[in-house]
């Protein structure tokens, strides 16, 4: 292989894609769109509460209304005294936003009903605020029924708290305090930004090669330098194009939200910190997740142990104790080899199809196996040292996903030796492997391929 080709390729490339007007668009507009994402959420969690929504309640229980306090978001009006099916009939001409019938108090349950009707359906907060208050109300009487003096207090009393202090001792025996949570955060970090990037940047080389493919341009080129020399050419000169976009959207986006935050003001970033757990738990629950598989070593848990004071000291101390150079080299070396895996094969599957639409049967057994590291990956937190997350980050196919994941809770250095020679070793594999199906497929058309077919060119020499 030519090196001298191979650099002409890869500036070829570079200097295409760069010069496009959906790289100058995608370069420009992304930073605006991380920083929408970084500023959006906060404003629009705290502009879309319900304000000023008028309920009217019967209470026939007659325990519950004193627990319906007015607020910004709700106005409860009183028709405890009026009958409910008359209250129904005049909903219209009431003006409510919402009726809600309480029914007489069940002595024997100590327990009420409630009924709410509206001319739209509910919103969550307003029915959430309705539970709440009836639930503190029920809850308050069947402690006073059973006539213990400061029961409410002793109960408050009896609940526990209590933060549990981690600490990481060296080989010396020298303690340093540190926070689980602050691991676990940047091991999610670390996973879906890698994920992210050979998911997307691999995607691209394949669209690149699919383009010349159909366009006839690979068979100007491929008379002038060999198949190897313009695959490695093409892979590396898009990888450049990937990163020089990657590090311009980082400096881009930094400087838009420091340059937004005066305007918008930090509270309002901050504002919502507190409605972070109540919307995790129901984003667990939309996908079928077990909200207290996010406790407490979760997302939920994370959040309200790093807004806390107490945990400051232990957030400092773990930051300051990060090898960051380890990250660093891990993560580029990671990158760069599972790039380049990744990469070829998607070359591949590009050199064999003429249309995207062709891509997906052929695609398959490449972005299992991707999809599958993201999955261990993001679990790895959990136990970085079970057998799943070891073998993942040992099989070349997940270790840059899973690898990455381990890192911050600490790898041992034979490990992070062993699983960067299976990756190269893989990786020089397949790249001889997609050489092979890239020399034949890109010159292949009018025939949709199949595995059986990808399996005769690597037959032939």
């Amino acid at each position: 292989m030519n090196l001298r080709t191979v650099n002409v390729i890869i500036s070829r490339e570079y200097l295409t894609k760069v010069r496009k007007k959906s790289f100058l668009l995608t370069t420009f507009l992304g930073p605006i769109f991380f920083a929408a994402l970084c500023i959006l959420p906060s404003l629009i969690m705290l502009m879309a509460e319900d304000r000023g929504k008028k309920i009217g309640v019967a209470d026939e229980s007659g325990i519950v209304m004193p627990y319906m306090a007015d607020s910004k978001q709700f106005d409860f009006i009183d028709f405890s005294d009026e009958p409910a099916d008359s209250l129904k009939d005049r909903y219209f001409d009431l003006g409510l936003d919402a009726l809600v019938l309480i029914s007489p108090l069940d002595t024997v349950k100590k327990s009420v009903s409630v009924s709410a009707y509206s001319q739209k359906p509910l919103s969550v907060d307003v029915k959430e605020a309705l539970g709440r208050n009836v639930n503190n109300a029920v809850e308050d009487y069947r402690l006073a029924s059973y006539d213990i003096k400061g029961l409410k207090q002793i109960l408050e009393d009896v609940k526990a708290d209590i933060p549990v202090s981690t600490y990481t001792m060296d080989d010396s025996g020298q303690e340093q305090i540190t926070s689980s949570e602050v691991y676990m955060i940047i091991s999610l970090v670390l996973s879906i930004v890698i994920y992210m990037f050979i998911a997307m940047f691999s995607a691209m080389v394949m669209q690149s090669v699919i383009e010349e493919k159909s366009s006839r341009v690979v068979e100007v080129l491929i008379s002038s330098v060999n198949s190897l020399e313009l695959m490695f050419g093409k892979i590396i000169g898009v990888a450049a194009v990937a990163l020089t976009q990657f590090f311009l959207w980082i400096i881009l986006t930094a400087v838009i939200v420091l340059a937004v935050s005066p305007f918008v003001g930090m509270d309002v970033l901050t504002a919502s910190a507190g409605m972070q757990g109540e919307q995790m738990d129901m984003m667990a629950e939309g996908f079928g997740v077990d909200p207290s598989m996010m406790d407490p070593s979760g997302m939920t848990a994370s959040i309200d142990a790093i807004s806390s004071d107490s945990q400051i000291s232990a957030i400092m101390s773990t930051l300051g104790s990060l090898n960051y150079v380890e990250i660093l080299l891990s993560f580029i070396i990671y990158f760069v080899l599972g790039y380049l895996l990744y990469a070829s094969l998607f070359a591949a599957i590009g050199s064999a199809v003429e249309n995207e639409a062709d891509t997906q049967q052929l695609q398959m057994p490449v972005t299992v196996p991707l999809l599958l590291a993201f999955f261990i990956a993001f679990y790895a937190f959990k136990a970085p040292d079970s057998q799943i997350v070891f073998w993942g980050s040992m099989i070349p196919f997940t270790s840059p996903i899973v690898m990455l994941a381990r890192i911050p809770f600490g790898v041992p250095v034979w490990e992070l030796l062993l699983s960067i020679g299976l990756l190269l070793v893989t990786f020089v594999a397949m790249a001889y492997i997609s050489a092979k199906i890239y020399r034949i497929g890109i010159l292949m058309y009018g025939k949709k391929t199949t595995f059986r077919d990808l399996y005769k060119w690597l037959k032939l020499k």
